[in-house]
């Protein structure tokens, strides 16, 4: 057994004493929906709904050892990261100061504080998190702190790896296959370092959000590299650069087995686990289940582990949930339809609706001096097929509308 792997196990072992392994459930909707074996690992079951607890334990343990004088320690994070070392501080009894993006979802900010209680000073900075990293770094070169990395470092690495650990001891003998999310890569390197010693035959295959893809970037030109803009909505695992350590290690990691998520469909994922199976998610723990799809042919009959790596999920998002998830599904369209001004024009279009399309949205402008007048609608259906229906009997009856539930810019303006 290798130095990291005895690593992993003690790092494992200890954190025995802060909460008990996260379960490895074997989930019986997604086998039979897949033909499949299919575990989930629970990481959104630790004590604060996230994998990060492993890793900002292990950083701070080891920090505290190599220096027990060490009483302030600075993170930077969207969420996850922050509710692990938090939680940590609390633990160990030191100060944390921890730098969150503003746009981080009141429910992450609101939990860190809970973890942390009167150990911990939250201070709200920057719109993406790699701005607020740059803030964290240069209060703690000023203030003499130690700084906790969410991703990019070794003990960070070896924390997060007591996943894997779990996982092989949990199932008894190694999977099939592995599935589980990558950001900045912490998780991804600590699991694949162990497996590389302890079950190197199983293949590892990682999901980012299409929105943050920076291993992809990576594995293209062979270095770390910023991407030009980032969708943070996926905000545990949407970063702008994966870390070079992390990537030292990911780097050889076949670029097909990197797959990507769009950020609309991980919100149908979100809303199949909750609605089926009363599992809440946040948008990076359904990253592993929502490639399941695509590799329906390659996973059957097999035995496949999910790491479903964290359920920090704010439910005043769950509307921009559905929303985004009936629009990728094709169940809800925005359009803009060139209405004649004429009496009886309006019912003529409402005649063409079937009875089960309903109206979301309706804004009508009518201007006298034109012979025509521009109303924005939006639509509901049970059926994708049902708009073809629709737009088949508008174009029968000379209506002009233009679909605009794709155009990014006019549906950010208008919808």
């Amino acid at each position: 057994m290798s130095d990291f792997a005895d690593t992993a196990l003690a790092v494992t072992a200890r954190l025995r004493s802060l909460f008990p392994a996260t379960p490895l459930q074997k989930n019986a909707y997604l086998s039979q929906k897949y033909g499949a074996e299919i575990w989930l690992k629970r990481e959104d079951l630790s004590p604060v709904r996230s994998y990060k607890i492993r890793g900002a334990f292990n950083a701070m343990r080891k920090a505290l050892e190599a220096d027990p004088g060490q009483s302030m320690f600075v993170a930077a994070s969207a969420g996850n990261h922050a509710q692990g070392v938090a939680f940590n501080c609390a633990h160990f009894g030191v100060t944390g100061v921890i730098f969150m993006p503003v746009t981080t979802p009141r429910q992450k900010v609101d939990k860190t504080r809970a973890f942390g209680g009167n150990s911990v000073e939250i201070r709200l900075v920057g719109d993406y998190f790699d701005e607020t990293l740059r803030v964290a770094q240069a209060f703690c070169a000023e203030r003499g702190a130690h700084f906790l990395a969410p991703f990019d470092d070794p003990h960070v690495i070896e924390g997060q790896s007591s996943v894997a650990v779990e996982m092989l001891q949990e199932l008894g003998t190694p999977p099939d296959l592995v599935i589980l999310p990558v950001g900045g890569g912490g998780l991804a390197s600590g699991v694949k370092r162990y497996f590389d010693e302890m079950a190197p035959g199983v293949p590892l295959w990682l999901v980012e959000p299409a929105g943050g893809a920076s291993l992809t970037a990576a594995l293209a030109v062979g270095a770390p590299e910023t991407l030009p803009r980032v969708d943070s909505f996926v905000d545990g695992a949407a970063v702008a650069q994966i870390g070079r350590k992390t990537f030292d290690i990911l780097r050889r990691i076949p670029p097909d087995q990197v797959l990507l998520a769009p950020e609309d469909r991980i919100c149908v994922t979100i809303l199949e686990m909750l609605n089926v199976e009363g599992i809440v998610l946040e948008p990076a723990g359904a990253l592993s289940l929502d490639v399941l799809p695509q590799l329906a042919e390659r996973i059957r009959g097999k035995r496949v582990v999910c790491v479903t790596s964290g359920g920090n999920f704010d439910f005043e998002r769950l509307p921009e949930v559905k929303e985004r998830a009936q629009r990728y599904a094709g169940l809800k369209k925005y359009f803009i339809l060139r209405l004649p001004q004429r009496p009886g024009a309006l019912r003529d279009f409402l005649e063409m609706l079937g009875p089960d399309d309903d109206i979301a949205r309706f804004e009508y402008l009518k201007k006298s001096a034109r012979n025509f007048g521009s109303v924005l609608i939006g639509i509901e259906t049970s059926r994708a097929e049902n708009f073809d229906t629709l737009f088949t009997r508008l174009a029968a009856a000379d209506f002009t509308y233009r679909d605009i539930t794709s155009d990014q810019i006019l549906s950010e303006f208008l919808i």
